[in-house]
């Protein structure tokens, strides 16, 4: 049986180190590494090693009874959210690693969160026991009270395998068959053990552990619960499927493309599918690598359920599903900010940028973009740690130095009216014309899209060029030029010449019936918000509350807890980002902030934000409102408030 699973923590709460010791017990390394001894086999990069994190997703293989396991030992730092984001829809399980001493963190807030919405089952261990301060009842209550009433300690509960009457009870109240067997017949071991994977499955129990990954206390029971309460069933039988999960390049720049198996089988020199629609890609398979570490051993084949990495596929991109899959995964831990890049005149800024596009294509969450207009490169970050995790990267990877611009809020548009969009391109015989509905959609939707586009006013290919265009790039609002987002936009209606009009006609047509309708609608600028939760002394409270109004957030009904004060609520990212500095001294560190991403709402200062920007939307070369006609052989430019006068379909 294959069982891919995941270890997650907050900082320093001993993620590495428990996985170390798993795979110490499973004889998949003869050593145990540690953290602070710079030895961990998991962090095997040198950035990792010297600054003591995980940064990079990396996975290990082991054997335990009668399966195999893939673990992920995911980043523990909120900076490398998107990283961890992208190996979590690989998963079978998860298991959430907390300490006894510091209990739920901010980060185990935003882990948990994507736990939940990809309907993971997930396990929690309850590490550092052995420490002066730890707690372990506390803990439980505070994962009982942030996350589920559905959790059971299961340390003494389930051991060897053997479940107490709490356990049993535990298990009735939530399965109405156990329940029901249980007043008729009483317990039945395989039955309560079938009843508990399937809970477990179902994401309707969430078992908890504890020990100390560093004294090695509770290690080997935890596993061997694990083992008993996990199962998975992947059909070798089936069609291959997979999904694409991470990209590498090593260090002859060849493109290593991972990859989880999710159906059939795979072998060396088939030939594979990948992407959507119409960039679909057939490639062959030159190489496949089950990797332990930074080790790899080749294989001829592997089967549904494995975690590998393959050789040939140059095109393919994480979260492309591959076979029988078409749907491309979806990603929503997204940066807030962006920051320019710099490095010294002598170095040749398309050598700089071809090596950040290297990197994009590693992490697609950087956005990586070459502005033309001021000859600049910029990223988008999720904080200034991983600034400084680039800044090393890039040196030690490419010998090249640079720094950073201090990061900026990275801000995105939306709408709040109904308006339609015409655009029209005929720079001579050729042509092309779109007409968009454009509507507000959703909060933190994106960019959905709809046709109702009759095959006779414009040929399916002509539609599917129009969608195509839409969604090719991020498009620019006219406030500020930020990201346009949170609308939904419907294509009516078209007009081609079915001669003359080619692809890049529509391209045009598309951008200026968008940015047309954009010109007619009322327009807003978004910018993003966290969730916070504040735990501090009760005669504090006042001024924390009171800086919460300062940073333009709000709150809800405070709680109280023996002598604490916890207050959670939302606040703009620009204005709280640096608060936890502010937070520890005037408590004396004692006071504890969680902030988890909370999504984009309307800005706080958006006049401020407008001026400071200074967007000219009428000198942005990328897009223009005014759509091109022709007459007698020669184009014109029809201004976007006289536009719709023109259109040929109306």
């Amino acid at each position: 049986m294959n069982k891919t699973i995941g270890v997650f923590a907050h900082v320093d709460a001993g993620k590495t180190t428990f996985a170390e010791q798993i795979l110490f017990h499973t004889k998949s390394i003869k050593k145990r590494g540690r953290v602070d001894h710079k030895d961990a086999y998991l962090d095997s990069h040198e950035i990792e090693r010297q600054r003591g994190i995980t940064v990079f997703a990396d996975q290990a293989t082991f054997s335990y009874q009668d399966s195999t396991y893939y673990l992920i030992d995911n980043p523990g730092h909120v900076d490398f959210s998107p990283e961890m984001e992208r190996s979590v829809q690989v998963m079978d399980y998860a298991i959430v690693i907390l300490s006894a001493v510091e209990g739920v963190e901010g980060h185990t807030t935003t882990i948990w969160q994507m736990l939940r919405k990809h309907n993971i089952p997930t396990f929690f261990f309850i590490n550092k026991i052995d420490r002066e301060g730890a707690n372990v009842k506390n803990v439980l209550q505070e994962i009982h009270d942030d996350f589920s009433t559905d959790i059971i300690d299961v340390t003494e509960a389930f051991r060897k395998g053997q479940m107490t009457e709490n356990l049993i009870e535990f298990l009735a109240e939530r399965n109405e068959i156990l329940l029901d067997h249980y007043m008729d017949k009483g317990y039945q071991h395989d039955l309560w053990l079938r009843a508990m994977n399937e809970l477990i499955k179902e994401g309707k129990i969430f078992p908890c552990s504890n020990g100390s990954a560093l004294q090695d206390i509770g290690i080997i029971d935890f596993l061997n619960t694990f083992h008993l309460l996990t199962e998975t069933n992947y059909a070798n039988e089936d069609t291959f499927s997979g999904r694409v999960y991470k990209i590498r390049h090593d260090e002859k720049g060849t493109r290593i493309t991972f990859i989880k198996s999710l159906s059939g089988s795979v072998s060396i020199r088939d030939e594979v599918s990948y992407g959507n629609g119409e960039q679909r890609n057939t490639e062959k398979i030159t190489q496949i690598r089950v990797y332990n570490g930074n080790k790899y051993k080749t294989v001829e084949q592997v089967k549904a359920g494995e975690l590998f990495a393959v050789i040939g596929l140059s095109n393919a991109f994480t979260g492309d599903g591959l076979g029988t899959i078409h749907e491309k995964a979806v990603y929503e831990m997204v940066p807030t900010l962006k920051s320019k890049v710099v490095f010294a005149s002598s170095v040749h800024i398309k050598e700089a940028l071809r090596y950040f596009q290297l990197l994009d294509i590693e992490d697609p969450s950087l956005n990586v973009t070459w502005e033309e207009r001021v000859q600049e490169i910029h990223i988008h970050v999720m904080g200034t740690i991983q600034l400084e995790i680039l800044q090393q990267l890039v040196k030690d990877r490419f010998q090249l130095e640079v720094s950073f611009d201090e990061p900026k809020i990275l801000y995105k548009e939306s709408i709040e009216s109904t308006v339609t969009g015409y655009g029209h391109f005929e720079p001579l015989k050729h042509y092309a014309e779109v007409h968009l509905k454009i509507e507000p959609g959703a909060r933190d939707s994106g960019i959905s899209f709809e046709n109702v586009c009759h095959a006779n006013d414009l040929s399916i290919g002509n539609q599917n060029l129009v969608r195509h265009h839409l969604f090719e790039k991020t498009h620019n609002g006219l406030l500020t030029g930020s990201p346009l987002t949170d609308v939904k936009i419907t294509l009516l209606t078209g007009r081609a010449d079915n001669k003359h009009t080619s692809g890049g006609d529509f391209r045009e047509a598309t951008y200026r019936a968008l940015r047309q309708g954009l010109e007619k609608a009322q327009n807003h600028v978004l910018e993003p918000y966290y969730h916070f939760k504040i735990k501090v002394d009760l005669d504090q409270m006042g001024k924390v509350l009171s800086d919460i109004q300062i940073a333009n957030g709000s709150f809800d009904s405070p709680k109280t807890e023996d002598n604490k004060a916890i207050l959670t609520g939302k606040v703009p990212v620009a204005t709280f980002m640096n608060y936890a500095s502010e937070l520890a001294s005037f408590t004396q560190g004692k006071g504890v902030l969680n902030l988890v991403f909370g999504g984009y709402e309307r800005c706080h200062n958006e006049t401020v934000v407008i001026e400071r920007i200074n967007y000219n939307k009428n000198a942005d070369p990328d897009y223009s409102s005014t759509s091109i006609f022709c007459s007698k052989g020669k184009g014109y430019a029809v201004p976007w408030d006289q536009a719709e006068a023109e259109m040929h379909c109306l």
